[in-house]
């Protein structure tokens, strides 16, 4: 059949199929070429990051990111090797980028909100925060959400783009906290025998830091006790633990001590005619 065709289309067929031919070769040996490189910078850059001790969800963005780029500039060496004009299919990726871009603006934001958030490092996993109307442990940083699992154990999804731009506070950043506790004994109690219970209770707890040294002031009256405020200072790990035993071990003082803790009361008084 190709006897039958015309000597010049035969010959431009050839032509096209060996142009073809060197193109394909090319960009199969560019490619190769240029992927074995990428191969090689990509286990460099990992390693720097690993010695530089990077953020691990940072530093997994970033590698992704950096392939993510390599592999665009791959392309376009390859067009440029076939003569495939770069501007017209830069033009294009511009405009996709541009559609895509306004589709995704949340997620852009929630995406520009990550990468503050693992490199500013307002919060790492394990801390304990309070943001966004909740408190619990951070889970899992990502480039879009932040997983924080709450106390009771659910599991709480914020977008990283508000949580970026919001306050949070972050209870386990520093290495000591002050516990503060409440204790109330009722109208007509001696206040300095029950300041001394009190520093006596303390003072048997080797988790209870000497400097600043606790503190026992009186508060308020209230209306059925004479409030005292307690402030201890501890390490951040142990704050609840002391707490907890603190408010028990001064209950069952007290209760040794003949001190009385207040129930609410009223007064009645009865008139008559």
């Amino acid at each position: 059949m190709l006897e039958q065709l015309d000597p010049d289309v035969l010959e431009k067929i050839q032509s096209y199929g060996i142009e073809f031919g060197i193109a394909l070769i090319k960009v199969i040996l560019i490619f190769v070429i240029g992927r074995i490189l990428i191969s090689y910078i990509m286990k460099g850059i990992k390693k720097a990051f690993k010695k530089s001790e990077l953020d691990v969800s940072l530093a997994s963005f970033l590698t992704s990111f950096l392939r993510f780029v390599f592999y665009i500039a791959l392309v376009l060496v390859i067009a440029q090797s076939i003569d495939i004009k770069i501007a017209a299919l830069l033009g294009v990726l511009g405009a996709a980028g541009l559609a895509i871009g306004l589709a995704l603006q949340g997620s852009l934001s929630n995406f520009a909100g990550g990468i503050l958030i693992l490199i500013t490092k307002p919060f790492k996993v394990d801390d304990i925060i309070e943001a966004q109307g909740h408190m619990g442990v951070v889970e899992k940083i990502d480039i879009l959400h932040t997983h924080l699992r709450t106390f009771d154990n659910q599991l709480i999804i914020i977008p990283n783009g508000g949580l970026a731009n919001s306050s949070v506070k972050n209870a386990t950043a520093k290495d000591t906290r002050r516990a503060e506790l409440n204790v109330g004994v009722a109208y007509g109690s001696d206040l300095q025998k029950v300041r001394e219970i009190i520093l006596g209770v303390l003072s048997k707890d080797d988790r209870i830091n000497p400097d600043p040294e606790p503190v026992v002031k009186f508060t308020n009256f209230g209306d059925s006790s004479l409030d005292l405020s307690v402030r201890v200072w501890t390490s951040t790990d142990n704050l609840w633990p002391v707490y907890f035993d603190n408010m028990e071990a001064i209950n069952n003082e007290f209760v040794k001590q003949n001190i009385e803790i207040p129930f609410p009361q009223r007064d009645i008084h009865m008139r008559t005619k």
